[in-house]
């Protein structure tokens, strides 16, 4: 992870404060049973990355129970994934932690902040006069964090407002710890304080320092096990826990852990093609440590099933979703086939990458940044230098222009 994620972790420990013990309330406020039902259909829609008909979902739920903070919540929810998956092509990044950062140079949609916003503060005084006629009620509180933490994900991401970012999600986390204390077996609201435990304990040395002064501690091992608490017996945040817990067994080189999760979520929502992306990338990762370990055979197998996955979405035609990211799928097939020591290969799958109909502007920048220096790897400098020229006719993105300056000085030679 960067470090600026784990300054972010610092500062949200700094800024903690533990709430003090509740009582369990004698009548919790009860949602009607389907409220539970569209929200289950309206969430499966989204992971599976059809936001409009998630929407229109979450849309009816609004209009059913007006009082309910469940539809605005999950609303704003929708237009934030909406724009975190379209930052996710400009990034040429899956379910990683590239995922979790603002890009200083995607400037967000004002109307659509302003629709998060106001849907924000709709779900919020909602949940509030829930809280004034039921003051210990768990679930409220747990929603009212989740207010919270989700507007804090959205400053972070997509505003880039990553102080206020921290506060709120500071804020949410406390409220969640208060819910266990109401109800312990309430492991939804696990979700984040699991995370947060994590990302503390996975501070360097010297900030831990600092965060343990301020009476924050944390725990990367406990943080996982918390994770699995909510991804085993969890309700709403079972399958979040079960994607965290995908890119953080990653993150801890778990990837046979990682892998079986990817898989499990791909079955379960076919038609979200990032998990399949996922499944893929793990499966070269894991290629890379057995043939490191000698254990050639291993590796071939793993290598031919990964690069089986990547063939097998492109040629998907039955799936809108991966239609409309073969951009990004040809853009990832090539970053696995440049770490396999594939250069050439990897060239062809940049080429085809910045071809896309689907790219936006920024992927197909660095489509044609990272074929380049594919050529460059493979020896093809005249094939390299071209696709440095079209860089340099295109608008910067992320130091594109730089980087194909550089290559035309002299030929890329890698990290």
């Amino acid at each position: 992870m960067k470090y600026r994620t784990f300054c972010g972790a610092l500062v949200l420990a700094c800024a903690s404060v533990c709430a003090p013990a509740q009582t369990v309330p004698e009548k919790p406020i009860r949602v009607p049973a389907q409220i539970d039902e569209l929200h289950e259909k309206g969430s499966e829609d989204l992971l599976n990355l059809d936001y409009e008909k998630a929407g229109q979902t979450f849309k009816e739920i609004a209009a059913l129970f007006p009082d309910d903070p469940t539809g605005p919540l999950m609303l704003a929810s929708t237009l934030w994934l909406e724009s975190l998956n379209k930052a996710r092509f400009h990034q040429g990044a899956i379910y990683s932690t590239q995922s979790f950062e603002a890009n200083s140079e995607d400037k967000p949609d004002p109307k659509v902040t302003q629709e998060f916003r106001d849907l924000i503060r709709q779900a919020t005084q909602i949940t509030r006069t829930r809280l004034q006629a039921s003051p210990h009620d768990p679930r409220a509180l747990f929603t009212l964090g989740e207010i919270e933490t989700l507007h804090a994900a959205y400053e972070i991401t997509i505003e880039g407002r990553f102080l206020a970012g921290l506060r709120d999600g500071s804020s949410g986390v406390d409220k969640h710890r208060e819910v266990i204390k109401l109800d312990s077996n309430f492991h939804d609201a696990e979700l984040t304080i699991g995370l947060y435990d994590y990302l503390v304990g996975n501070l360097p040395l010297a900030a831990k320092m600092i965060a343990n002064v301020t009476g924050a501690h944390g725990s990367k091992r406990r943080g996982l096990q918390t994770l699995e608490r909510v991804a085993n017996g969890g309700n709403w945040g079972r399958d979040n826990a079960r994607l965290l817990l995908m890119v953080l067994y990653k993150h801890e080189q778990r990837l046979a852990e990682s892998l079986a999760l990817s898989r499990s979520l791909q079955d379960k929502y076919p038609r979200n093609y990032l998990f399949k992306l996922e499944t893929a990338n793990t499966l070269i990762s894991q290629a890379g440590v057995e043939r490191q370990a000698s254990h050639f055979a291993a590796a071939d197998s793993l290598e031919k099933e990964g690069f089986g996955v990547f063939a097998s979405l492109i040629r998907d035609e039955s799936s809108p979703g991966s239609r409309r990211g073969l951009g990004l799928i040809h853009f990832r097939y090539g970053e696995d086939l440049l770490s396999l020591g594939q250069p050439l290969s990897a060239a062809q799958q940049f080429m085809a990458a910045a071809a896309a109909a689907d790219n936006d502007s920024q992927l197909i920048t660095h489509a044609h940044l990272r074929s380049g220096q594919s050529f460059d790897l493979a020896g093809k400098r005249n094939e390299a230098l071209a696709e440095y020229r079209i860089v340099l006719s295109r608008p910067n993105s992320r130091n594109s222009l730089e980087q194909a300056r550089r290559g035309l000085k002299e030929p890329y030679r890698g990290k």
